[in-house]
């Protein structure tokens, strides 16, 4: 399965991150852990929503909506 997933930051919840990923638990804690960029700021993270999709292309696609608009 393939996800897409939007995370809160615990530390200030006006901040939000959309990812794309086949293993949301490794993800979560790799944002939390070995953040890097802007997830670093803002962690520790914890999972908003997510949606599974079992089409890569589609996925992909959604994570790219999100993120643009």
């Amino acid at each position: 399965m393939y996800y897409v997933y939007i995370l809160t930051s615990k530390k200030d919840s006006t901040k939000h991150y959309v990812g794309f990923t086949t293993n949301l638990n490794q993800r979560l804690t790799e944002h939390n852990t070995n953040s890097i960029g802007y997830t670093r700021k803002f962690s520790p993270w914890q999972i908003e929503t997510y949606i599974s999709f079992s089409n890569k292309k589609i996925a992909l696609s959604f994570e790219r909506y999100l993120k643009v608009g």
